[in-house]
């Protein structure tokens, strides 16, 4: 594709006419439907609402308020303006909106859908502290319509837009199934070489097997830059975060906070709340540590760091961990019962096998310098170059309401 001449060239001189949504569309919204609802009128049609996750769906009842192709949007909350190509029969909930296109002009679904992508979460209003893209904002979004006085020459080139985007919106799926299926794959082998009975190994606590240091306490004073300070909210379940949440204390700070130990590479730790069991392992020097998280480091050689990491990882320890975990609704465990809980120590050539093989499968599904997560970065990265050039349709200074 040579860039901004593809787009030239499939336009072949033709003009695009920009008209307001509200003009090539119809807009409705969906209706409430609560979860005993959902319960009580299970059936096959799925529910979308405004959650980004799994496509939107909630639930699936026995009826449908929809059937055919559609657009649909989320209205309200951190999603607003998020917008779902939509087929077959399924219903939606009071927080989207639905799209359906007029006969009047003539545009494909899809690219409509792709635009939208681009466009609206621009119109998005977020006052008040709780954004929303309602339907009297999305009937004004603006819409290119190539040649709409030609509707075969018009269909033909969003035809070909969308089939581009297509490609590229298929591998990003393939590449994310692969993901999903290495993943499962990851935590079977590592449950299968890291299930221990009491008698083949010994055992110790981890409070016996290593030293480690809670930093509970005073919340740290917060500054613009300087050391990076880990929180709960960094550590994923193998992994540190380092875009999660970008939170620094001061340099001359950083030996008062970290009085009680500073982590170094290769330390483990593990969050005692809010979430409740993720670990991770520190990989990089200078470093702070914030509340709710208790760093664990191997006292002597018998004990790897990177083998502890990927035992604390485990459905055997965590299901240990949640057992001696408190609360109903947020779990939580104090350090003195987590220090309590029993690890394996295998032999230091039985632990260096487990980490090499588990190691090779973290990288793969977790590694965002290399492995699929990475790999799906890069494809989404070019799938929103090439879609953003393939719509810098020439734009009018005005668009007519």
């Amino acid at each position: 594709m040579s860039e901004m001449s593809y787009l030239e060239k499939l336009l072949d001189g033709v003009e695009v006419e920009w008209l307001p949504l509200g003009e090539v569309s119809a807009l409705r919204r969906g209706r409430v439907m609560s979860k005993g609802y959902l319960t009580e009128n299970f059936g096959p049609y799925p529910v979308y609402s405004s959650q980004t996750a799994n496509n939107g769906k909630i639930g699936s009842i026995n009826t449908f308020d929809f059937d055919g192709e559609y657009i649909s949007w989320t209205t309200d909350g951190a999603n607003a303006g998020t917008v779902f190509y939509r087929t077959g029969k399924f219903s939606i909930t009071n927080v989207c909106g639905l799209i359906t296109l007029k006969n009047k002009y003539p545009l494909i679904y899809k690219f409509l859908f792709y635009w939208l992508t681009i466009e609206a979460k621009k119109h998005v209003y977020s006052g008040m502290g709780n954004p929303k893209l309602m339907s009297h904002q999305v009937e004004n979004i603006p819409v290119p319509v190539p040649c709409p006085d030609n509707p075969e020459k018009s269909l033909a080139i969003q035809s070909e837009i969308v089939r581009i985007l297509d490609k590229f919106t298929a591998l990003t799926a393939e590449l994310t199934a692969e993901l999903n299926m290495r993943k499962k794959q990851y935590n079977y082998y590592r449950d299968q070489l890291l299930s221990f009975d009491e008698s083949s190994v010994e055992w110790k606590t981890l409070l016996e097997a290593c030293d480690y240091v809670d930093y509970r306490g005073k919340t740290p004073k917060k500054t613009q830059s300087g050391i990076f300070l880990v929180t709960a909210k960094n550590i994923r379940m193998g992994y540190i975060d380092y875009h999660a949440s970008q939170e620094f204390i001061s340099e001359e700070d950083y030996a008062i906070v970290m009085r009680r130990g500073l982590p170094k590479k290769g330390d483990v730790l593990i969050t005692t709340e809010a979430p409740c069991g993720f670990v991770a392992q520190v990989n990089r020097e200078n470093i702070a540590l914030a509340q709710r998280v208790i760093k664990y480091r191997s006292k002597n050689t018998q004990l790897s760091n990177s083998f502890l990491k990927h035992y604390l990882l485990g459905s055997q320890f965590q299901d240990k961990l949640m057992q001696a975990a408190t609360g109903s609704t947020v779990k939580g465990i104090k350090g003195s019962r987590l220090h309590q809980l029993k690890i394996p120590i295998p032999s230091k050539v039985e632990q260096d096998r487990i980490v090499a093989i588990l190691d090779k499968f973290d990288t793969l599904t977790n590694s965002i310098t290399e492995g699929l997560p990475r790999e799906i970065e890069l494809r989404q990265k070019q799938y929103e170059y090439y879609r953003d050039l393939l719509f810098s349709f020439p734009t009018p200074e005005t668009v007519s309401n």
